[in-house]
């Protein structure tokens, strides 16, 4: 048998005769009479094939068993034959051969990393190039070396010869084992003759007249294809502009390169476009061939309009321009990829304006070029053509000289295939631009916590080095900032806010506006800054819209629904303690702050069927949601201060409180009304605002009445009594006395108010506080352990001094944990874990004693969550559930283990989570959601723009 891997000389027979004649018609200038070839030629009829396929005769089958003397000779004959076409090595003059399974030469491998392939031995290389496997050869049958004709197949196979030269026209050879009728030993001539079959005279004859038309006709196609390629290249006339295909830095495969190619000039795609037929073109070339040669496409003749032609999808552009190209300017063989060649050319042109202007004048100063002269000279050399732009533009574009100067500047980018500035430029022209936007901008400095001045420095920086206006000015930056801030969006009350101006556009306010100062007045030396609350709202509520619309949408609500929405807010109001500038000398002014904020914790929507939440802070403790409504330099415990500063903001809550805000959201004005809720206090502010006696009074709580000793002789069953308007009906006794009583018998009946409330909060507990106030007390409990009180209550100062040394040491060493002078929250977290008991229990010697801090803290882990997290009933359901439980248990602990330190006595945080804490998540759903951490988390970022460093 012989696997001929020639070229076959007969069109497939399938094809039909009407196929045959549409390809014949669609030869654009092809004559009747080659017409009528190409018709006769799919004429033929198809059993021409069968016939000869019927008269290949089967190979000789009379092999027998030979002797081993013959077999030895037939292998030593073998040896001097090719494996592949079965020629003789006598034939070369050179006597040249290669081994079939050696490794590749060098020159081969040469070849082969141009083409970026990767074969290290012969076989690989011949079943690519042959399609014939060589791993599995005896060396009795085949032939273990192969020509240097073959070679060349091989080299010509991966270089850029055309496809019909890859193989021998004799094709590959086919071994068998010696027999009496073996044609390798029975030869007697150069090379290995190949049996082929015989074929009757009659169809001889066919198949060569056959052959001869099917030729006939290639030669006539591929002239008419030749000249319309002529003709189509002197349309385009683009060898100066566009790259040729020489110019790739790797030699890519012939159809690559050719999907990568113009159908038109055959150069590399430049400005490519695609036609409706999906065909690819350079936007110059095929724009020319339809001016001239008609409104179709070159390549299949399909209708085609210039209107039609778009842009190829990205990814085929991205491919296009990281193909790698070797600079064709004379004396430059730098390798850059086809999208920057652009701007490597421009480079080029530069160096070339610059060494290669000259302008020959009769005499006098030498002629500058236009870029090198001042503005002045620039519009005396420009002036006529200034002219005629203008007349132009009055006549033809409505006097819009800009627009028609731009379009000449973008057409001559164009012109020079600058594609990255033309883009940049018509981006500007559209009002896109390639700087940031003034928002983008204003989050950078305000995330990279940059003042004002260092903002400035950087944008000027940056303008001056790339020439480009990336960053904005900071007027754009505070124009920016007016839509995010109160006092932008118009809203009104009905009915109108008591005491409140109607005007909507306020910002930024002073604090201390409308106290009137008198001589006798407290004086108040601070420095404050608010909003007004209604304006303040509004712009949370506008941050929002977003989410109010898609909320409408989840509920499968109307989006036109005016309401009413009920808005739930949460106020927090913190003291900062220092801060103080660490450099420069400011105005003198407190060393302390007061932050007072809000946040939206959650929506409901009023409709026909009911209510629905559509909205739901999910993380109501975080800064971000946190929204800053007033900020004052002023000590928290300065009564006289606060309630000037706050008053006024108290005065607009109260007035909110009986109003309906209409504010137009999505085009549609919506109703909206608010419940305010005081949580975020802790409890020295508590006691602040609420007129109470502080924290060492004997009324220990601030939501029932209370005192130190009824707590601990009952440390459970307790429930919340207190309230904003109780508290104001008390100061009102307090400050009267009705009934003419002592001292001490009018401050049992008011039980513990002493001044006059002026902020609603609700009777709560603020989680973050009760942690670190538990968690000092737990420190306390620790230190005694190590000191066994339990045995020897009375003790000197020098000792419990020395049992917190020795606590500190333990707790840097196994916990990481430096001394704390006051308790903070990070601090808290880390000492309230299983951890630090263990460590703690090492210096403890009684083993009773380890078990009972033990089964405290474990008490107490169990606890902490039905109070931290922002959903306990979701989060930890059975942990409310056993609640009341552990605190009975841990309540019998302090009362029995640790009497010592709780004999008629507890702290004011072991009261509320022992005795409230049930209540309060029965009446809230959550004590954690409603805790003051967000503004603790703003006072960090208060201190972070004062530059200053944590406490």
């Amino acid at each position: 048998k012989v696997r001929s891997f020639s070229k076959p000389l007969l069109e497939d027979s399938h094809l039909a005769h009407s196929d045959k004649g549409k390809e014949a018609a669609s030869l654009g200038n092809v004559t009747e009479e080659q017409a009528d070839v190409i018709t006769s030629v799919s004429q033929e009829p198809s059993e021409t094939v069968t016939e000869v396929n019927s008269s290949v005769q089967a190979r000789d089958k009379n092999a027998f068993p030979v002797n081993q003397r013959e077999i030895e000779t037939h292998q030593s004959k073998l040896q001097h034959l090719c494996r592949i076409c079965g020629g003789s090595f006598k034939t070369d003059p050179c006597k040249r051969s290669h081994p079939v399974h050696g490794p590749v030469d060098d020159e081969m491998q040469a070849l082969l990393r141009k083409k970026e392939k990767r074969a290290t031995s012969w076989p690989d290389l011949l079943a690519k190039v042959f399609k014939i496997d060589v791993r599995g050869d005896i060396d009795t049958i085949h032939p273990t070396n192969f020509c240097h004709n073959c070679w060349n197949v091989v080299q010509r196979k991966f270089s850029n010869s055309p496809c019909e030269e890859y193989f021998p026209r004799n094709g590959t050879m086919e071994w068998h084992p010696h027999s009496s009728s073996c044609e390798v030993c029975g030869t007697s001539f150069r090379g290995v003759k190949r049996k082929k079959q015989a074929l009757n005279p009659q169809m001889s004859k066919k198949l060569r007249i056959t052959a001869g038309r099917a030729r006939k006709i290639r030669r006539i196609r591929n002239k008419t294809r030749v000249n319309n390629n002529t003709l189509m290249k002197k349309i385009a006339n683009c060898n100066k502009i566009h790259l040729s295909t020489k110019s790739l830095a790797v030699d890519y495969p012939i159809d690559f390169v050719k999907s990568i190619s113009c159908q038109v000039c055959e150069h590399i795609l430049a400005d490519p476009v695609e036609t409706t037929c999906r065909h690819l073109f350079c936007r110059v070339c095929i724009l020319k061939c339809l001016k001239v040669l008609g409104s179709y496409c070159p390549s299949c003749r399909y209708p085609c309009f210039p209107t039609d032609l778009v842009s190829p999808v990205k990814s085929f552009l991205s491919i296009l321009n990281s193909l790698a190209v070797r600079c064709p300017v004379k004396g430059c063989h730098e390798e850059v990829l086809l999208g920057k060649y652009c701007h490597h050319l421009s480079i080029h042109k530069e160096v070339e304006d610059k060494e290669g202007y000259v302008y020959v004048n009769k005499g006098g100063r030498p002629r500058q070029h236009l870029l090198s002269l001042t503005r002045r000279a620039q519009k005396h050399r420009l002036r006529e053509l200034k002219l005629q732009v203008k007349a132009f533009a009055e006549k033809e574009e409505g006097g819009d000289v800009k627009s028609v100067c731009l379009t000449l500047f973008l057409l001559a980018l164009r012109a020079r295939n600058e594609h990255r500035q033309a883009d940049e430029l018509e981006a500007m022209m559209q009002g896109k631009g390639s700087g940031l936007h003034p928002a983008v901008c204003l989050a950078i400095r305000v995330n990279t916590f940059l003042s004002c001045s260092q903002y400035h420095k950087m944008y000027r920086t940056v303008k001056a080095i790339t020439g480009r206006q990336i960053f904005q000015p900071l007027h754009a930056l505070r124009t920016a900032e007016k839509s995010l801030l109160p006092g932008y969006h118009p809203f009104e009350w009905k009915p109108p806010l008591k005491n409140v101006s109607s005007n909507t556009e306020v910002g930024i306010i002073d604090g201390l506006s409308g106290i009137q100062r008198l001589v006798d007045d407290y004086p108040v030396d601070t420095i404050a800054k608010r909003f007004r609350y209604d304006a303040a709202l509004v712009s949370a509520l506008m941050d929002m819209e977003e989410d109010i619309m898609e909320g409408l949408k989840t509920k499968d609500l109307d989006d036109y629904l005016k309401g009413p929405f009920t808005v739930v807010i949460k106020e927090s109001c913190d003291g900062m303690g220092d801060v103080s500038e660490k450099h420069g000398c400011g105005p003198s002014v407190p060393e302390k702050a007061v932050r007072f904020s809000f946040t939206l914790m959650s929506i409901t929507v009023a409709h026909e069927k009911g209510s629905s939440n559509i909205f739901e802070e999910s993380k109501p403790n975080s800064e971000l949601c946190c929204k800053p409504l007033c900020l004052m330099l002023a000590d928290e415990s300065d009564h006289e201060t606060l309630t000037a500063i706050l008053s006024p903001l108290v005065a607009e809550r109260e007035a909110m409180k009986n109003s309906v805000l209409i504010l137009e959201m999505a085009g549609i004005p919506r109703m909206f009304k608010f419940v305010f809720r005081g949580t975020g206090y802790d409890e020295k502010l508590v006691r602040e605002v609420e007129g109470l006696e502080a924290s060492g009074s004997t009324y220990i709580c601030t939501l029932c009445d209370a005192t130190r000793q009824e707590a601990y002789q009952n440390l459970i069953l307790h429930s919340i009594t207190r309230s904003h308007t109780e508290n104001l009906e008390r100061y009102e006794v307090w400050r009267s006395n009705p009934f003419h009583e002592t001292v001490e018998e009018l401050r049992d009946r008011v039980k513990g108010v002493s001044a006059k409330p002026f902020i609603e909060t609700v009777p709560s507990i603020d989680a973050l506080h009760c942690d670190i106030g538990n968690a000092a007390e737990f420190y306390k409990i620790f230190q005694f352990e190590i000191g066994e009180v339990y045995k020897n209550p009375d003790t000197s100062k020098e000792e419990r001094k020395r049992w917190q040394s020795t606590l500190d040491k333990l707790l840097r060493k196994k916990m990481n944990l430096k001394p704390m002078t006051r308790m903070n929250g990070n601090f808290a977290r880390k000492l309230m874990t299983k951890e630090t008991v263990e460590a703690v229990c090492e210096l403890i010697k009684c083993g009773e004693r380890q078990e009972a801090l033990r089964e405290l803290m474990d008490l107490y882990l169990k606890m902490k969550p039905v109070w931290r997290s922002s959903c306990p009933t979701k989060e930890c359901p059975e942990l409310v559930c056993q609640y009341s439980f552990h605190s009975q248990r841990f309540a019998e602990l302090l009362s029995t283990k640790f009497s010592y330190r709780y004999e008629g006595r507890i702290t004011n945080y072991f009261h509320k989570t022992l005795a409230h804490v049930p209540e309060i998540i029965e009446r809230d759903g959550s004590i954690g959601a409603w805790a003051s951490e967000g503004n603790e988390s703003g006072n960090k970022l208060f201190r972070r723009f004062r530059k200053m460093n944590a406490r």
